[in-house]
């Protein structure tokens, strides 16, 4: 069993012996935007979401003779919380990923000359998405004040610590995909590091302890899902990083992105710490402790994806629900020579530009909403071959684009991003890449299935595509990209 607890919601899902969904269950969460760049998410309610789709799932398991043996956890990733984990009370929401807020300390840092430092230690860049300036944030804003026993986490961690009873003895733990995304994390040593605490002055002391990704993190207490008590948990991986598991990518140069809420895209960079790619971060897939390796990644990151798409359905009213998008923008062959920059919450991979913002060109009279819709399928590729040029350009070898996530139920984006990124593109026959890759990671754990090889043997796929004739495409991506600059 997986619980997601991602962005835009939290899912449990129940997965059978051949990694296929058995029975799931989703409670979208509520997205509190203060001011303008600041995107906050209420943990508690988190929590609670977790809590409701777990017992749905695991009731529904349970009254069909169905016995759960694993939990497996994932998140996103850098979205911060402050917390007493001795009440468990929270003084100011939790900071989401997409926070915009800490631009000015990363723009200092980076003045300051730190950032050959932390991209060394971390493969990261000194950008408001990460948490330690999140962390700092909330630390001077009295989020911590007079707790008997303050800390400081990403999502994983507040979870596993309700998951196993949430009181001064439960787990307070991470594990490597996620605390690779702190800006504290030294990607070589597999460790906190003092000196990027210091340089971000966030105390240690309020950290999690941190665990290989497949390893035993406790067991589920009754206060919190009675119906899963004693369920081991036994693997947790952030979502992206999650998403590359449960898509098999276990080979060097295999690519994933995945279509959510925003667009990420993964490479598998083998066992070794890489060297920097210019515009690209460098990531900890995966730690397997007893059961393996340690894997690493290459990432590029594109913040706004499914979520611009929400913005058309609830705040443009184009269209009522999200999958008539596909079918309004198929019904055109072209844009109309409208280009769309859906950089809401600033520019990820390759611009790093946090001061961004979103761009709609090439309007004219003629123009409708079947035009502003391609446009938008059109961005989503743009955006992602944004990611795959770069990490090609750094001399990585790309095999195959698997692809998952909501928006990748379009055809007409599958097809545009085979022939923009000329590789091929496998759609995995579940959408619920993240949620498979930590029901996987967790199910080897417990035995389940003994080794990566049969996890990959049971993949599969229900669509793909081939490279086209790049020569339209390259036409549009040069007038997106002249868009990206004035963005």
């Amino acid at each position: 069993m997986a619980l997601d607890a991602g962005t835009s919601g939290v899912r449990a899902v129940a997965f059978d012996a051949q990694a296929e969904v058995y029975e799931s269950a989703y409670e979208e969460l509520e997205q509190h935007f203060p001011r303008p760049g600041w995107v906050e998410h209420d943990p508690r309610e988190i929590a609670a979401r977790a809590r409701s789709v777990l017992s749905s799932v695991a009731t529904k398991c349970h009254q069909n003779g169905h016995h759960i043996k694993a939990l497996g956890l994932t998140n996103q990733r850098e979205t911060t919380v402050a917390f007493d984990r001795d009440s468990g009370a929270t003084r100011h929401r939790a900071l989401v990923w997409q926070d915009r807020r800490t631009t000015p300390q990363c723009e200092q840092l980076t003045r300051a000359g730190h950032l050959a430092t932390v991209r060394e230690k971390t493969g990261l860049v000194l950008d408001p998405y990460f948490s330690a300036t999140k962390m700092r944030w909330l630390l001077d804003h009295g989020a911590l004040d007079d707790f008997s026993m303050p800390s400081l986490c990403t999502i994983d961690t507040y979870l596993l610590w309700h998951l196993t009873g949430g009181n001064a003895e439960a787990a307070f733990v991470t594990e490597p995909s996620n605390a690779s995304r702190t800006l504290l994390f030294n990607i070589s040593s597999k460790s906190w590091d003092h000196e990027l605490a210091e340089l971000f002055q966030v105390p240690l002391a309020m950290l999690p302890r941190v665990q290989a990704s497949a390893s035993h993190f406790g067991e589920v207490a009754s206060s919190f899902v009675p119906e899963l008590v004693g369920v081991p948990i036994t693997g947790v991986l952030g979502d992206q990083q999650a998403a590359l598991f449960g898509q098999a990518c276990f080979r060097e140069g295999m690519v994933k992105a995945t279509y959510g809420t925003g667009a990420f895209v993964l490479a598998n960079a083998g066992t070794s710490v890489p060297s920097p790619l210019n515009g690209l971060l460098s990531t900890i897939a995966w730690d397997l402790g007893d059961h393996g390796t340690t894997t690493y990644a290459f990432e590029g990151s594109a913040f706004v994806a499914g979520a611009a798409i929400q913005w058309l359905r609830d705040e443009l009213h184009f269209v009522k629900h999200a999958d008539e998008l596909g079918p309004l923008a198929n019904s055109v062959s072209d844009s109309g020579g409208v280009t769309f920059v859906p950089a809401f919450t600033g520019l990820g991979s390759p611009f790093w530009n946090p001061d961004a913002h979103g761009v709609m060109m090439g309007l004219s009279v003629g123009t409708s909403r079947a035009h502003i819709a391609r446009a938008l399928v059109e961005s989503l590729a743009f955006q992602v071959r944004a990611m795959t040029d770069a990490f090609v350009n750094g001399g990585v070898n790309l095999l195959e684009l698997r692809a998952d996530g909501g928006a990748s139920s379009m055809n007409l984006l599958m097809e545009l991003q085979a022939t923009n990124s000329q590789v091929p593109v496998r759609r995995s026959t579940s959408l619920e890449a993240t949620a498979r890759g930590a029901a996987c990671i967790a199910g080897l754990g417990v035995g389940l299935w003994s080794s990566l090889e049969d996890l990959e043997n049971i993949w599969t796929s229900d669509y793909g595509v081939e490279p086209g004739d790049p020569t339209s495409v390259d036409v549009g991506y040069s007038a997106w990209l002249r868009s990206v600059e004035r963005a």
